[in-house]
């Protein structure tokens, strides 16, 4: 008899349960052994990302693979929200999807059927594959097509002064599980590249965070400075990115550089850095 198997919990599934926000970290280097590090620091969610990172699909299956051993969720982040992409991202065991610059509600109802099988009604348009795939793992999971809906879930990101605009209309899109603000693009977009502690940056945040409170959506934030972190926290953020390993390595080496350096009498590394 085959082996039946059931997937594990979806980010949805996870933020409904959970009675505090839930801390996430950004695996960006590629690799699988980076990401099971980050897997097993303790953290609730893990965002693999295929935007602004090297990685493409057989990297992001390793790294799924590398993490499927430890309690975290797994999110991915695709390059862009094309039809395509997010067929092929599903297809190889993505279950939670962070779709970047998502600046309409038309933008969010066309990303929401393109995760969605068709249902003769034009509820969805991803493509069939699940015996070929590890999205069903090749038919195992008993019923995948007729309950696929239930095994995923879509955040979308906020991450312009188009999508701040309509951010009420698209936290009430069905099929939207979740918003997530990304105030570098945002602060960029609105004419204040590098500056996402700005005053407008951080109340577009905050309105982000207030619309899907109003509309029963969870809204995450990517917060990369403890100050910034702990203000959207209190503003009701349900989920919060505090760091990526990338930063985290550059950072901790170079303060590890700079204190021995100094003891060697050196002048150390002054380069500014960026905090996102």
């Amino acid at each position: 008899m085959p082996i039946r198997l059931e997937l594990p919990a979806t980010m949805r599934e996870r933020l409904a349960a959970s009675e505090r926000p839930l801390i996430g970290l950004w695996a960006c280097a590629g690799s699988p052994i980076t990401a099971e590090i980050v897997a097993g620091s303790g953290c609730d969610w893990v965002l693999l990302d295929a935007e602004h990172s090297p990685n493409g699909l057989e990297s992001v299956l390793a790294q799924l693979h590398a993490m499927s051993a430890y309690p975290v969720a797994p999110l991915v982040r695709p390059p862009s929200g094309d039809v395509v992409t997010i067929k092929r991202f599903l297809d190889l065991g993505a279950q939670n999807l962070l779709v970047p610059m998502v600046d309409s509600v038309e933008q969010a109802a066309g990303i929401v059927r393109a995760v969605r099988y068709p249902d003769g009604a034009g509820g969805g348009v991803r493509g069939v594959g699940s015996a070929l795939s590890r999205s069903a793992r090749w038919n195992r999971v008993e019923g995948y097509l007729g309950r696929a809906d239930e095994t995923l879930s879509l955040t979308v990101q906020i991450e312009s002064a188009a999508a701040v605009a309509d951010v009420e209309r698209i936290a009430a899109v069905d099929g939207v599980d979740a918003l997530f603000a990304g105030p570098s693009d945002l602060a960029a977009s609105m004419g204040l590249l590098g500056r996402q502690d700005h005053p407008d940056v951080v109340a577009a945040v905050l309105r982000t965070i207030a619309a899907g409170r109003a509309a029963g959506t969870p809204v995450g934030v990517n917060a990369f400075v403890p100050s910034a972190a702990e203000r959207y926290l209190e503003a009701g953020a349900a989920f919060v990115a505090v760091g990526a390993d990338v930063a985290i390595l550059a950072r901790q080496t170079e303060a590890l550089v700079d204190r021995f350096a100094a003891l060697a009498g050196g002048s150390g590394s002054e380069a500014a850095r960026d905090d996102y």
